[in-house]
């Protein structure tokens, strides 16, 4: 049965090997990531034929009260999705692990492009699929991605890409010395820690630990920690990972110090040259869950990069449904729950 053995060293390769090389990989989807989302539990599920693999998902698996659980396989499964048949396959494969997990819902939300006919393709079949309409309160990952391509770009054909504006301010952060250099060592990875806090400070937002960004760094040997700096003032951090040709723009924060010397463009252009320089096909810079220029500042910044590639937008969450009382209760009443409760502590 297709449910992977991680004590067996070769199919645990084989695994590796298939998720790495897909041209519908994701770095989520590496069993790697499994050791960063250690909260979680996880299971890998696989589809063979002529002893090849063709279809595979990463579940990370996430308990409820009552004993029920989630399954779910972040920006997965890795195959066509217009192959109905093969994902259904892929999902049949896993049903064990519903049994063994007593799970309320299968939820996917991969990597792959929003059409009408494949949205129609899912709720016809008789899957939940949340896409248009849909906000931050509903979805687990942004559907809106910003993702920069890189075939057969070089410096000065990438910088036309970006708004005019934009390559203004590139060329200024360098122009007046600001300067970007990248390490994996401790040192990076807590001076971009505390960039990242301030950050969070000013934004009033959450953030991972530590201790997160430490996992994250053991199980990815292509993650670079970026910094920029001004004479003895670091202004701007990221944590960025090559995932096998694409580039994913993981997480970043900028200081209050200088904010004016724009050192986040020049650091993103920095890292978009890393990608050129191995040959990657793409820089992702994460994603937005509203199209809204007038409000969103993230927004504008991301978009400010892909004037030319422009808005990806992906199909959205596909969730198959096991237990519909308890799915419910998870979409509909917890997160009402959740809502009053921030709302009552900034009272």
């Amino acid at each position: 049965m297709p449910i992977l053995d991680k004590n067996n060293a070769e199919d645990v390769k084989r695994y590796e090997t298939f998720m790495r090389n897909s041209p519908f990989r994701s770095i989520t989807q590496d069993p790697n990531w499994a050791n960063v989302k250690d909260d979680w539990g996880n299971e890998q599920v696989y589809v063979e034929r002529d002893g090849e693999i063709v279809a595979a998902m990463s579940l990370l698996i996430r308990k409820v009260p009552g004993g029920f659980s989630l399954l779910y396989a972040p920006r997965g499964p890795i195959c066509d999705l217009h192959d109905q048949k093969l994902v259904e396959e892929l999902i049949q494969e896993a049903e064990v692990l519903v049994k063994k997990h007593k799970a309320f819902a299968l939820k996917m939300d991969p990597e792959q492009l929003y059409t009408d006919e494949l949205d129609k393709l899912y709720r016809d079949a008789g899957y939940i699929v949340r896409n248009e309409g849909a906000g931050k309160e509903d979805l687990i990952q942004p559907r809106y991605n910003m993702i920069v391509k890189l075939t057969d770009e070089d410096e000065d054909s990438l910088m036309l890409k970006f708004r005019s504006r934009t390559r203004s301010k590139i060329r200024s952060s360098a122009r007046k010395g600001v300067e970007i250099s990248y390490s994996r060592s401790d040192e990076y990875l807590k001076k971009f820690f505390e960039i990242h806090e301030e950050m969070s400070v000013r934004n009033q937002i959450s953030i991972r630990s530590y201790d997160y960004f430490v996992k994250m760094r053991e199980a990815f040997d292509d993650l670079r920690i970026y910094i920029a700096k001004h004479e003895d003032d670091y202004l701007a951090g990221a944590v960025t990972i090559n995932y096998n040709g694409k580039l994913y723009y993981l997480y970043a924060g900028s200081s209050n110090t200088k904010r004016n010397l724009n050192p986040s463009y020049l650091m993103n252009y920095e890292m978009m040259k890393w990608g050129l320089e191995i040959g990657a096909e793409q820089y992702d810079l994460g994603g937005v869950f509203v199209l809204d220029s007038e409000q969103d500042g993230l927004y504008n910044f991301k978009n400010s990069f892909c004037q030319v590639d422009g808005v990806t937008e992906f199909i959205g969450e596909i969730d198959k449904v096991y237990k519909p009382f308890i799915y419910n209760m998870f979409v509909k009443v917890v997160p009402k729950i959740q809502k009053l409760r921030k709302k009552l502590q900034k009272k």
